[in-house]
């Protein structure tokens, strides 16, 4: 797949080959040239690449954001997100395997 290139008139400023350098590169860019990230945002190259990596669920969150401070929020968000999905599933598994050592028992 095709990375994300943050581009500054002609110039490439920053590359992002997944969402965690997505955030990575929008908080760097952002922070010394907000206008490169916000035209990016307002133009909606970065949700188009999102789904172009198959993420629709961050390229929702993202759509309409016009500022990336905004953007780099709801980055924050999804991550959090994510993790809480990720432990709720492992308690998920432990309980699943707690159940069935009981019934061997």
């Amino acid at each position: 797949m095709e990375p994300f290139y943050f581009k500054s008139y002609d110039r490439v400023v920053g590359i992002a080959h997944d969402e965690k350098e997505l955030e990575e590169e929008l908080e760097r860019i952002g922070s010394t040239d907000p206008a490169c990230v916000n035209w990016h945002l307002e133009q909606g190259h970065i949700v188009s690449w999102l789904r172009y990596i198959g993420n629709n669920t961050l390229a929702e969150m993202l759509k309409g954001v016009k500022d990336w401070r905004e953007a780099s929020a709801i980055i924050k968000q999804y991550f959090a997100m994510k993790e809480r999905r990720k432990k709720k599933a492992e308690i998920v598994v432990m309980r699943a395997r707690i159940g069935s050592l009981k019934l061997h028992h």
